[in-house]
């Protein structure tokens, strides 16, 4: 009975930690990331004095060679989320030998203006850490069996800041919440809170270090949205328009697979014609590059300016900078780009009709993930990183109109 105490009470301690420093790491990226692109877009250029509309082609390309090079060394690093999950599902373990190089490897195309998003890398590191610790503690194997998927638990809450879609991930085994073909396994009470457990560490610390030092990262939060006649009027219309945008990335991601096929193995061209594809596209739509978390603050403060035409072509030709840089060796997740096309799209909706903003980018940012991620409860859940509670209604409803969107099985694959 005792000892029995005893491993509860050490299981409980490991947890917190591995969620403290799951937290700890991410902020550590975004830290890293923020300031690196700060320094390489607008410090080094302003000191060199050669800054211009046409930074966004120098840079960018410097990012593909570099890009190229690293893909190169370390082919397929960093893993992308999902298939940090299916090894995990599968093998219980994720292999921790090249965490820090999955680390640098999603570090490096963020900092030249990569359409990606930070999940990626940072799901591979922590879920290499949990498994280092578990070969560590191999008297609580039992306990520590899926320690890996805790720790996945803990990082993606962490990077999106949304608990309910960090608990639902590891569960499903995927971030779109597919089944294929197995059947759910609801976690026991215990395991549930051990899950919430690291969760609740994940977040604190992410936000324990964002309170001290500054610089946590990730989407802001819209905390009020209105919904009146107009609104209701313009909800399908809304969660269509989004819809296509998603249905464009599944379209897109297509073309892209066919270029890479087409070019071959050669990991430096491919990097290196993805950066100058996106830094031209960048010089007439800046907005198309990078992740999307700071470019949703500076967008929330200047749409009315942009117009309706600069937003609407935004969210439209940036999945297919997404999707290039995916399929040409630049390694990264999609979510963060592609919930800030919805909210491009949503501001363009807005501008037009005169609805509220925050309705149209709910409506619009679901009917996009709905279409990408072809399961509505997931993709609500992932978006309650942004809107608030009382808008579940308007986001489940874009959510399904979008996940029944017809796309070709070839592409989804």
């Amino acid at each position: 009975m005792i000892e029995r105490i005893e491993k509860l009470v050490l299981l409980v301690v490991v947890t917190i930690i591995l969620g403290v420093v799951a937290g700890a790491v991410c902020w550590t990226f975004f830290f890293l990331m923020n300031n690196g692109i700060k320094l390489i877009w607008e410090t080094l250029p302003n000191a060199l004095g050669i800054t211009g509309f046409w930074m966004p082609l120098v840079v960018c390309t410097v990012g593909g060679i570099l890009v190229g090079l690293f893909q190169k060394k370390w082919p397929g690093q960093p893993q992308e989320m999902d298939e940090v999950l299916a090894e995990v599902k599968a093998n219980g373990r994720y292999e921790y030998q090249n965490i820090g190089v999955g680390f640098v490897g999603a570090l490096v195309p963020l900092l030249f203006g990569g359409c990606l998003g930070p999940e990626a890398g940072l799901t591979g590191v922590i879920a290499g850490l949990c498994t280092w610790v578990g070969d560590r503690l191999k008297f609580l194997r039992k306990e520590f069996k899926e320690l890996s998927s805790v720790g996945i638990a803990a990082v993606i809450t962490a990077v999106f800041n949304a608990p309910l879609f960090g608990l639902a991930v590891p569960i499903f085994g995927n971030a779109e919440g597919e089944l294929h073909g197995d059947t759910i396994k609801v976690p026991k009470p215990a395991k549930i809170a051990i899950y919430l457990l690291a969760i609740a560490s994940a977040l604190g610390s992410m936000m324990g270090l964002g309170l001290l030092l500054g610089g946590m990262g990730g989407l802001p939060h819209y905390s009020d949205v209105e919904i009146g006649w107009i609104e209701i009027a313009i909800l399908i219309p809304c969660a269509i328009a989004g819809a296509l945008v998603g249905w464009l990335f599944h379209c897109y991601g297509a073309f892209a697979k066919m270029i890479s096929c087409k070019i071959g193995d050669k990991p430096v061209v491919k990097a290196l014609v993805a950066g100058v594809a996106l830094g031209a596209l960048g010089v007439v739509l800046p907005f198309t590059m990078f992740a999307g978390e700071i470019q949703v603050e500076e967008l929330d403060g200047i749409w009315l300016e942009m117009g309706a035409l600069v937003l609407i072509a935004t969210a439209l030709i940036k999945p297919f900078c997404l999707q290039f840089c995916l399929n040409m060796g630049w390694r990264g997740g999609k979510f963060f780009p592609m919930i800030f096309c919805g909210i491009s799209l949503g501001y363009g909706i807005a501008y037009l009709s005169g609805a509220d903003p925050v309705f149209c980018l709910c409506a619009c940012t679901a009917g996009v993930l709905g279409t990408m991620m072809r399961q509505p409860l997931m993709a609500t859940l992932l978006l309650f990183l942004c809107f608030p509670l009382k808008s579940v209604f308007v986001l489940l409803v874009a959510a399904v109109i979008g996940s029944v969107v017809p796309v070709p099985r070839k592409w989804l694959s």
